[in-house]
């Protein structure tokens, strides 16, 4: 009989225990246990694929969204089943006896979209406030916006918005300035 060139595992192991204590054998067949069992979970885990949702459907996500009109923080985005979608906005911070915050809600409506991505126009407003507990020390605290942005899918669920909008401040300057935010969409 010829000897097999192939050793399998557990003959290996078994005959590396010879000579061991009970208590050595029953660790170190534990432990080979333990490393082929995790091979296994690892080769099990399957995530589903998820595509991007039908334009009929509504989706709601959650983000980070910064600019001068529409809000400078947290932000919730709605789509709604149609080419309409709203975002609200906010942040507050507090140092001290300074607290600054802002709340901004933006519409936007749809001039094309994709799968994975979209282009739209947007109007939006908010109020920004910045001082201590006597009185707001901004300027021009209420502002006022309408633009063009896009918006693009970086992975399955997260998306990147870019804004162009030209933003009108409550003292009466008006400039155009970018608005940028990242959202993850639940879908």
């Amino acid at each position: 009989m010829t000897e097999s060139i192939f050793l399998h595992p557990v003959v290996v192991v078994a005959n590396l225990q010879k000579g061991l204590p009970m208590k050595a054998r029953l660790l170190s067949s534990a432990a080979l246990l333990l490393c082929v069992s995790i091979s296994y979970v690892n080769a099990q885990v399957v995530l589903p694929e998820r595509g991007e949702p039908d334009p009929g459907e509504s989706v709601f996500g959650l983000g980070l969204f910064g600019g001068a009109a529409s809000g400078l923080g947290l932000s919730f985005r709605h789509h709604l089943p149609s080419t309409l979608s709203y975002q609200i906005t906010g942040g507050i911070v507090k140092i001290d006896e300074r607290l600054s915050y802002d709340v901004g809600g933006e519409v936007q409506f749809d001039l094309a979209r994709s799968p994975s991505s979209r282009f739209f126009i947007a109007g939006g407003l908010g109020y920004y406030y910045s001082g201590k507990s006597d009185g707001n020390e901004m300027e021009a605290p209420a502002r006022a916006a309408l633009g063009i942005g896009g918006e693009f899918a970086v992975s399955t669920g997260i998306h990147t918005i870019v804004e162009a909008v030209f933003t009108y401040f409550s003292d009466g300057t008006v400039l155009p300035l970018p608005q940028l935010g990242f959202h993850y969409y639940f879908y």
